[in-house]
């Protein structure tokens, strides 16, 4: 079965996340690539100077056996407009728009397969996270064709269980972001000049996510490697993990709190 070619509508933040992830994996390559993106940026005019088919017009549009749709969710209706007539009816639509369920795709683009997936940016590392949902075999496979080689993969049983991804994963990334910040403000605390406040806390950062990837040993077991009993990182761990409010409920309402926004979203 065959997924290529892509038809990418949208290429802006995430679109170009994908974009590039494609490009580092090669595992799809850009003369399979349609883009539709009225204000195209750098890496999509990158892939029309490598053979990909940039704004093409609208008889061009049922080649493609998969479609993956990443504008704004309060526009995807309108949008949906223009395609009446345009797609092939055998490709599947992959919705990486947050929010927007299956059910009401599938109704709009009827007879097409529909997937919904949940990536991360970082897809355009070949490191990202996504998330993928779909009753239809055909459509998963799609989504996994597009996703597995640039993504960690989690294959969700239950189109309710996205906006529980969307809190973990969706969001993930700046509440790491938030911690890279928060860990340079604390190294200028104890004295750091700024340049070296940056570089170590970012560095700490990726090295120990670098770490627990390539080791795939348990955190905790990675934090008993660091943290000596009386030393330097337990009386850390004492203030960050052990008081009331602590890291952990901390986390636990930030999640919490995603998970409820992603539901009235939806």
């Amino acid at each position: 079965m065959t997924f290529t070619p892509i038809f990418l509508v949208g290429a802006g933040a995430l679109g170009s996340s994908i974009l590039k992830g494609f490009r580092r994996s090669g595992h799809v390559s850009p003369s399979d690539v349609m883009i539709l993106d009225l204000k195209p940026q750098d890496e999509a005019q990158a892939y029309a100077a490598d053979g990909a088919k940039l704004n093409p017009p609208a008889e061009a549009w049922a080649q493609a056996k998969t479609i993956i749709v990443a504008v704004k969710p309060q526009s995807w209706r309108e949008m949906a407009k223009i395609f009446e007539g345009n797609l092939n009816p055998d490709a599947v639509l992959i919705s990486v728009m947050a929010g927007v369920k299956t059910a009401d795709l599938s109704e709009v683009f009827a007879p097409i397969k529909v997937a919904r997936v949940m990536p991360t940016t970082g897809v355009a590392t070949g490191k990202g996270v996504a998330s993928l949902y779909s009753g239809i075999p055909q459509a998963l496979e799609a989504a996994r064709f597009v996703f597995e080689p640039i993504a960690a993969t989690a294959i969700l049983s239950d189109e309710g269980l996205i906006d529980s991804a969307t809190a973990v994963s969706g969001s993930g990334p700046a509440y790491v972001y938030a911690f890279a910040r928060a860990l340079e403000k604390a190294a200028l605390s104890v004295n750091l000049m700024p340049a070296d406040a940056r570089t170590l806390a970012r560095a700490t950062l990726i090295s120990a996510a670098r770490l627990l990837d390539e080791t795939g040993e348990e955190p905790d077991d990675l934090i008993r490697k660091v943290a000596s009993p009386g030393g330097t990182t337990e009386a850390g761990l004492k203030v960050l993990c052990a008081e009331p409010g602590g890291l952990d409920d901390l986390i636990r309402a930030t999640v919490e709190a995603a998970f409820k926004r992603s539901r009235e979203l939806g």
